[in-house]
């Protein structure tokens, strides 16, 4: 899962474009110092899902559209998981729809460090 997760992460963020070819699994293996058969099984995970494909007798490729296909399963399980609890949470409260845009505006525009609170 974690070689999956990395090799996604990557085409995500643009640092494996589409069509490019992946490290091996045993390149993966190597570097990892983990079973070749283990990092096999998260390359495998990649391919049944569409997001690699394997040219015979060349290697494994990203295939055309993994990018915005997981973008879109990113997206969706960032709604899940964020979005929904917080529009739960904001109708407890009395937020209304206006007022978390803009709560949610502010916060994207403003940084600050990742766990600070003003009290």
């Amino acid at each position: 899962m974690q070689i999956a997760e990395l090799i996604e992460s990557e085409i995500v963020a643009g640092t494996m474009a589409e069509e490019t070819q992946v490290p091996s699994t045993n390149e993966f293996a190597a570097y990892y110092r983990i079973n070749p058969a283990t990092a096999a099984k998260g390359v495998n995970l990649l391919v049944e899902s569409g997001i690699l494909y394997k040219k015979r007798g060349i290697g494994m490729f990203v295939s055309s559209g993994a990018r915005e296909k997981l973008l879109q399963v990113r997206r969706n399980a960032f709604q899940a998981q964020f979005i929904q609890p917080l529009a739960r949470e904001a109708r407890k409260l009395g937020i209304d729809a206006d007022q978390l845009s803009a709560m949610i505006r502010q916060s994207l525009t403003t940084d600050t460090a990742e766990g600070s609170v003003n009290r």
